[in-house]
């Protein structure tokens, strides 16, 4: 049974000849258990469709259902208000009341409930205890650190047990070193928990590493939906490889199709490639920076361009290589040595959309 369930929303900011459609016919699920991540560029909609879903925007056409309730039906003028569709909101800003303590924080929600003391007390010290959080009740948010911030706004959302958890960008407030720490946790935490949930992201790598799904968003419609892998692996569209990976275009013209192989020259070289998307209206050849294997030989399928630089990233250097109009990023091992060096790009992964 699907938690969540949203129908062809259609949402403009303004009205008459100068509204702006933000939100397109979007239509998505979320079943029990499961994390979906919302992803695409800034502008795209997707904080736009996680605020509608919340109750904090009044979409224009269609539906949404929490579980079994309607909360939002467009055509019948039903739009539910915020706090009676109990869902669980963690804010990118964590939103926590400064002079209230961790435990009164956590607590907001269920006071407003009319929760009795002793249950309130039982709910809010269970849910820091699983958080990690069970000693600090006592302190106020600017005692805490910014990852121990972000867990309480995770324990406020989760302490009366909603059907789904909504997060907005929730690690972006962190810096690298603890985004990745909290990345994990976060993912140990809805596994163990079973939790349904929501997040918005503009970081692909964050969405693969905690999402079972991602819908990713392109001007208010989604470009492809599927799982972390086959987003990455298999994008239908060249919007959803250029937005999942760290990529190189290939300057190079389509000379030939058979099925989905295609023989391309770029600089005089031929190379094959295989096809992927729609059609070959206006090519663009593609490959993922790390499928690109760099020889100091002649190899097949790969064209020769001067080292320009190599830039150490701490499990492999990143080294361009250009000429002219071409430009090819690629990862090794160890520093190149000054000079020229054939790029091999595997005609699998030499996508052309």
């Amino acid at each position: 049974m699907n938690e969540l369930s949203v129908n062809e929303l259609h949402l403009d900011y303004g009205t008459g000849a100068s509204a702006n459609p933000i939100l397109k016919g979007v239509s998505m699920h979320l079943q029990k258990g499961e994390v979906v991540a919302l992803l695409g560029p800034s502008g795209s909609g997707k904080t736009t469709l996680l605020r509608a879903v919340a109750g904090l925007e009044s979409p224009k056409a269609g539906t949404i259902h929490i579980g079994t309730r309607q909360v939002f039906d467009g055509a019948a003028k039903l739009d539910m208000p915020a706090e009676a569709r109990n869902l669980g909101l963690v804010f990118q800003s964590y939103a926590l009341w400064p002079h209230k303590t961790v435990f009164d924080n956590v607590a907001y929600g269920l006071t407003l409930r009319k929760m009795g003391k002793s249950e309130i007390a039982s709910k809010v010290n269970d849910v820091l205890k699983q958080l990690g959080l069970g000693q600090l009740g006592e302190r106020f948010p600017h005692q805490l650190s910014g990852g121990q911030q972000q867990r309480v706004a995770i324990a406020r959302a989760l302490v009366y047990n909603p059907p789904v958890i909504l997060l907005d960008e929730p690690l972006s407030n962190l810096d690298a070193k603890l985004r990745e720490e909290a990345r994990a946790f976060l993912r140990e935490l809805i596994v163990r928990l079973g939790l349904s949930a929501l997040m918005v992201t503009h970081d692909q790598a964050e969405a693969m590493a905690i999402s079972d799904r991602i819908l990713l968003l392109n001007n208010g419609k989604i470009e492809q939906q599927g799982s972390p892998q086959s987003m990455y692996e298999t994008p239908d569209t060249l919007f959803t490889a250029e937005f999942m990976g760290s990529n190189n275009r290939v300057p190079a013209t389509v000379v030939s199709r058979n099925g989905n192989a295609v023989t391309l020259t770029s600089d005089g070289t031929t190379l094959l490639g295989t096809a992927r998307g729609a059609g070959l209206a206006d090519p663009v050849a593609l490959i993922r920076v790390e499928e690109v294997r760099v020889s100091a030989e002649r190899v097949e399928n790969a064209i020769e361009l001067p080292l320009l630089t190599c830039m150490y990233l701490g499990d492999r250097w990143e080294c361009l290589f250009t000429q002219g109009d071409t430009s090819l990023r690629a990862y090794s091992k160890f520093k190149l040595a000054p000079g020229s060096y054939w790029l091999q790009m595997p005609r699998e992964k030499l996508w052309v959309f």
